[in-house]
């Protein structure tokens, strides 16, 4: 792969969370930070100084309750949310009404269902049927009934474990044109890893930059250059990377 004749002091590194660098499971909260990745993630930011950004659909409070005091740069919800330095401040964005009101809609619908989970993230909502798996076209087909509520403001990602109601400005490629603007990242290769349909948008956009592009997992068509099979595999070509 083209990514192993880079070296650290050229690259920027974007990455994904759940189902990159950590195993997806049943409810969001049951993902746990482990002493391997906690290390490889010290190390990248030492090895890239600093040029390493955590991209994720996730809220910045839920990734920092995930890696601890690492506070790591991080774009939250999608671009929504940012903290565009180590340690430095977050920008937050709220649940609107409009969201609030399908939210509850849809929550007091599906609330005899076992296994769905709402995952109210300010101005995002996620409804996870991982653990509902037969319920997911019902999902499907009630949240798009509810998406109308919302006008333009708002599309509707579905993926195989979900739906997510996002923002139109709600973009993984936002968010790291953002990143790169900065001086910490700006004159490097970005680097992005992902694993489902919200990456796209960055897999897209650094393809555009010159960079590179690597898909965890992935199932159907992606803009991705290169797709790695697992998340063990990912983290190791992380780890291989940082040791040039």
């Amino acid at each position: 792969m083209e990514l192993l004749d880079l070296k650290p002091a050229e690259i920027a590194l974007f990455l994904d969370i759940d189902g990159t660098l950590l195993e997806h499971q049943p409810h969001p909260e049951g993902v746990v930070m482990d002493d391997e990745l906690r290390a490889l993630m010290l190390k990248a930011d030492k090895r890239l100084n600093g040029a390493v950004a955590l991209v994720t659909g996730r809220s910045i409070a839920m990734v920092d309750r995930l890696f601890g005091d690492m506070e790591l740069p991080t774009a939250g919800l999608y671009g929504l949310e940012h903290r565009l330095a180590k340690h430095g401040p977050v920008t937050t964005a709220g649940e609107p009404e409009d969201l609030t009101a399908v939210a509850d809609q849809l929550q007091e619908e599906f609330h005899t269902t076992r296994g769905i989970y709402f995952e109210r993230k300010g101005a995002v909502l996620a409804i996870h049927t991982r653990a509902a798996p037969h319920s997911l076209p019902q999902v499907k087909a009630s949240s798009e009934r509810a998406l109308k509520k919302l006008g333009e403001k708002y599309r509707l990602l579905a993926g195989h474990a979900g739906v997510e109601f996002l923002p139109l400005d709600a973009l993984k490629s936002a968010a790291i044109r953002r990143f790169m603007e900065l001086p910490t990242f700006a004159g490097r290769r970005p680097v992005f890893f992902g694993d489902d349909t919200a990456d796209e948008t960055g897999f897209e956009f650094v393809n555009e930059l010159g960079g590179v592009s690597i898909r965890v997992r992935p199932e159907g068509p992606t803009a991705a250059q290169h797709t790695l099979e697992t998340v063990a595999a990912a983290r190791r070509f992380i780890a291989e990377l940082l040791a040039r």
